[in-house]
């Protein structure tokens, strides 16, 4: 019998290739998020396929399968925080630019409205802040809760 794949479908997704994604694109954005916490998602999934029952036990080391799932998980909100963060930086030097374009142009409605449409983006990419630790704390949860007794992750002190 072959040992359970650990990694769920997450080492199709290439976690690089969200530095590339437009910032400018909210829909976009939000989409390969989506993508990049499908792990998350299926997090009871990936710990009952790994973590082996007690009449499999000698087939599979859960030590090193969770190890292996914790730092798959690490390396997943690392990449998804860099890229929140980036995307919040572009679209703060937008806000600020057309900022300083509106003080120069104060008439200038189509400004005004690009304004608006950038402020709006930026509250949308900040409330993505809180949604990942929402998504982070609920997946170490789980996490815990069913590798607790084979792994202890050097940081989850927080739990």
């Amino acid at each position: 019998m072959a040992a359970p794949r650990t990694s769920l479908a997450v080492d199709s997704l290439d976690l690089g290739s969200f530095q590339t994604v437009s910032c400018h694109d909210f829909l976009e954005f939000q989409d390969v998020l989506k993508k990049m916490r499908v792990m998350d998602d299926k997090i009871v999934y990936a710990l009952n396929t790994s973590i082996p029952t007690d009449s499999f036990k000698g087939q599979i080391n859960p030590e090193t399968t969770c190890k292996d799932l914790y730092e798959q998980l690490q390396k997943n909100y690392s990449a998804r925080e860099a890229a929140i963060k980036r995307c919040l930086g572009v679209v703060l030097t937008d806000v600020s630019d057309i900022k300083r374009q509106r003080e120069k142009d104060p008439d200038n409605i189509n400004l005004l409205k690009e304004l608006r449409k950038q402020q709006t983006k930026l509250r949308l990419m900040q409330s993505e802040l809180n949604v990942e630790e929402v998504v982070k704390d609920r997946t170490l949860k789980v996490f815990y809760e069913r590798c607790r007794l084979h792994y202890k992750p050097p940081d989850i002190s927080h739990l």
